[in-house]
């Protein structure tokens, strides 16, 4: 696990602004307007996970993010603010933020967040080869804003509070609940966020009823024989309609359980948990047939063998 901190009390006041701004380079993060007057002072505390998603707790005085990175890798981007007072703006509205408030989007769009007051931020980004698979329509994700006031969004946020009041004692091993529980949630608020599933009409059943099918799929990913007609027997559809739910999102069933099952074997080849259980294992604990078979579609999807993605994951486990 990769871990880095910074503050501006380490250098002398007329040079804090210009390594500031360094230091928000290295988290990619584009930095707007900064106060040319008057005492500055920020920090960051940032933590990268095997499995990719870096966690950063940013504090500073009033300050603007703003624009875009062309430099930053697709991922998905959180921020919960857990201090002060913020607008999110995105270029046609200007959102506030209250203390709790979680904003997302794609990178590489442009977006602003303004702090008015002094204040403290959890910035999150997961790779979108962790995420695509389970949002409804990857695609087309947007900015947006999740208020922290009730329901799924208040324990959402909750769990992002925790998280960054913890993360100087974190280890990699205590991390991954948190990274399961992150993607879960996030797609559930997603899928309730203004998508398509609120909109009403076919197109909201449909979204609906795929969120349901995808739902099912998790709790059957781990048996070899899962077939389309399993689920949609499960879900009370026909394997016809179940197959153009799939082909609107520009998915296939098959696709999209092999996708979901190599990201269950990623996050387990990266859990110390789950160190005793060879690949072998692994591979045929979440449905695979054959381990070469295995093999090809991990490199396939994350550049590396299995061995050499274990290797690594533990090599940065055991550094911690």
């Amino acid at each position: 696990m990769k871990a880095w901190q910074f503050t501006t009390d380490a250098y002398l006041k007329p040079e804090r602004r210009d390594a500031w701004r360094e230091a928000m380079e290295r988290l990619r993060l584009p930095v707007g307007d900064l106060p040319a007057e008057g005492a500055f002072h920020a920090q960051v505390s940032s933590l990268t996970s095997p499995m990719g998603v870096e966690f950063s707790v940013v504090a500073s005085t009033p300050q603007e993010i703003s624009g875009r990175n062309p430099h930053q890798p697709a991922a998905i981007w959180m921020a919960v603010l857990l201090e002060g007072e913020a607008t999110l703006l995105d270029g046609v509205r200007e959102i506030p933020m209250a203390a709790g408030d979680i904003v997302y989007g794609p990178t590489g769009h442009a977006a602003g967040l303004r702090l008015e007051t002094r204040f403290r931020l959890l910035f999150i980004t997961a790779p979108r080869v962790a995420l695509d698979h389970r949002l409804l329509a990857p695609s087309a994700l947007r900015l947006g804003h999740l208020a922290a006031g009730q329901g799924i969004n208040h324990v959402f946020s909750g769990l992002l509070r925790a998280t960054a009041e913890s993360l100087d004692e974190l280890t990699s091993d205590q991390l991954r609940p948190v990274e399961l529980a992150l993607t879960e949630f996030l797609v559930a608020c997603l899928a309730q966020d203004g998508g398509a599933a609120a909109r009403g009409g076919a197109e909201g059943a449909r979204a609906v009823q795929m969120h349901r099918v995808r739902q099912t799929i998790e709790v059957l990913l781990a048996e070899p024989e899962l077939t389309l007609r399993r689920v949609a027997d499960e879900d009370g559809v026909s394997p016809r309609y179940l197959q153009k739910l799939f082909a609107g999102q520009g998915q296939s069933f098959t696709g999209y359980v092999r996708g979901r099952r190599l990201e269950r074997c990623r996050a387990d080849l990266a859990s110390p948990a789950c160190a005793q259980l060879s690949i072998s294992e692994i591979c045929f604990r979440w449905g695979f047939n054959g381990s070469a078979h295995f093999s090809r579609a991990f490199r396939s999807a994350y550049g590396k063998s299995p061995r050499e993605y274990r290797r690594a994951a533990i090599g940065e486990a055991a550094a911690d």
